[in-house]
This record gives structure tokens, sequence and C-alpha cells, in this order.
């Protein structure tokens, strides 16, 4: 039994909240999941969860030489620190890794990296339908840094590694990143001739699309980690509204929404308007959604838990 445990093939999570532990709930019966954590609080929690729990921190390097060899698969999910146009978290990982293929691990097949990343690389785009070959221009310091991050993934993948990058919209579910809350703060959105398209995930597909990216993610693609949604914010919020029983938001001006007193966080998510494209994610990693729309995956599940339903496979001559 010990030696089948050591058999199947190891898979660090970096960066393992909410999304991490989705995707180690889908990983734990087909490998061996490890997590690298800076909080020794959370041991017990990432334990109980099957994962197997590694003492390290993205902002002290001489923490990560563990890494080297410990898995040929890595899952990027930590976000950049909150200030500044770089993200040395990913810098420091990255040269940890590629120390790693320099000295020969690890030893079985070539590293494969899937970082997640963010739209909102893309900057406003005026309501455009965007695939993965329009050059990014990112117009907040939150999207530079993640343009950076992903920079320093691309620069190890040109080392050998087969690295991924999944772009990845606003991530919601029918529970904790359920709007419910936004809704009955009463936050106004802009009114419909103001209005700018968003895209969405789910957040149990947003874990199955990082499985199917470590299991056949292309070497040095972008893929687009999104729904088929394509709606306007406001009619977005209209409609969770309706599901969930709650009072729609009021609709405001630009120059009303500048003076309402919402975060500069939330208002620059409503400067920026486009819509993604995700037919490469669909067909080169053959990912099913369970969640195609919205309107699907807001509705609060009959059953709590997560859904352990793998990624179908490829379609014929997908990549």
């Amino acid at each position: 039994m010990l030696n089948a445990v050591f058999r199947k093939p190891r898979i660090l999570i970096v960066g393992c909240g909410d999304v991490g532990l989705r995707l180690a709930a889908l990983l734990r019966a087909r490998a061996r999941v490890l997590a690298l954590t800076s909080s020794p609080e959370r041991v017990p929690l990432l334990r109980a969860a099957g994962i197997v729990p590694l003492l390290g921190n993205l902002d002290q390097p001489e923490t990560l030489w563990r890494l080297r060899a410990l898995a040929p698969r890595v899952a990027m999910l930590a976000p950049p620190p909150a200030q500044g146009d770089t993200d040395p978290r990913s810098r420091r990982l990255a040269l940890a890794l590629r120390s790693a293929m320099i000295g020969g691990t690890p030893r079985r097949g070539a590293l494969r990296v899937v970082y997640a990343s963010t739209s909102g690389v893309y900057g406003d785009c005026a309501g455009a339908l965007l695939r993965e070959t329009r050059t990014p221009r990112p117009a907040t310091a939150r999207a530079r840094r993640r343009l950076d991050a992903e920079a320093h993934w691309r620069a190890l993948g040109r080392a050998g590694a087969k690295v991924s990058l999944l772009r990845i919209p606003g991530i919601y579910d029918a529970r904790e990143r359920s709007p419910r809350e936004r809704l009955r703060r009463g936050l106004p959105v802009l009114r419909r001739e103001d209005d700018v398209f968003t895209s969405h995930i789910h957040a149990d597909d947003l874990a199955r699309a990082l499985w199917a990216a470590l299991l056949r993610g292309a070497p040095q693609r972008v893929y687009h980690a999104c729904d088929d949604t394509r709606m306007l914010a406001g009619d977005y919020l209209d409609l969770a509204a309706a599901l969930l029983g709650e009072t729609p938001p009021p609709r405001l001006s630009r120059e009303q929404l500048a003076r309402s007193g919402l975060s500069p966080m939330a208002l620059s998510f409503l400067s920026e308007s486009r819509r993604l494209d995700n037919t490469r994610m669909q067909a080169e990693l053959g990912l099913r959604l369970l969640h195609p729309d919205v309107r699907s995956g807001l509705r609060p599940p009959e059953h709590e838990g997560p859904q352990d339903t793998q990624p179908a496979a490829p379609r014929a001559g997908a990549g």
C-alpha cells in the first residue's frame, strides 16, 4: 500500500486557497498532492484535505529549495504582492524550479507548470471579443503585476519547462463566492448605456480547467478559463438578484458611480469592458463545463460539497 502511494504522480499546488482546495479534491484519488503554505496554522486543514503540507514562503527564497525535486507538475495559484508593478514571488519560484531543471530533476518527464493569471492583463477593450492572441495592455498595477508574472513563467518555458497560462475573469459560485452579499449591501452598478461586458468562471470549473491544463496544456500556450456567458455587469447582477431572491442593484451613470463610495478596486473592474472567447480551452483541453453559463452556476446547490467530476477526455484532434 505504501509503495502504491509513492507511485502516484506528485502535483504541487502553490497558493492552496479555495480554488486550490477544489483542485486538490479532484486530484487526491489520482495523485499525491502537495501544497506550499507559509502558515503553520493551515497545516491541519491541508492534512485533513488529503494534502501533504510543505512550509515555505514565496517572500523568503531560502525556504523554496525543497520544492526543486518534489513534483513534476506545479499549479501556481499564489497572487503577486499587493503593491508595485512586478511579481517577485513568481520570479523566485520560477528560479527555484529552473535550478531543479538544471540539476536534472524532476526525474520523471519534463516539468509542467500551470500559472493562474487574470484577464485584466488585456485592459479595457471596449467590449471586443478577445482571443488569446490579443496583445495585453494592462491599465492597473494589479494587472501589470500579473503580466510580469507571466513573463517569468514564459522564461521558464523557454528554458525547457512545459508552461501553460490560464487567464481568468471573475470567479463565482453559489456559496462563498456568490454575489448575494453584494446585492444585500445595495452596491450600485452602471446604467445600461455606460455598462461594461464581463466574463465569469464557476470556481468548480476553474479547478477542472487547472487540472486539464496540468494534464494536457500545450507548452507556452495561453487559455481563457471562462464560461460561455457574455453579459453586461449590470445584467449579471440583475440575473443573480432574480435567482437569489434579492433586490436588483441601483443603476448609476459613470459620474454618479465615481462619487458613490465604491472602492477603487470595484471602480476599476467597472472601467474595463471585454468578452473572452473560450474556444481554445474547450477544444485543446477537452473541457466540458459543468456550468457553461452563470444561470446554471448561480443557483444554490441542492447538495453541498465539491463536485468530483473529472474533465472529459480530449475530443478527436485536440492538442
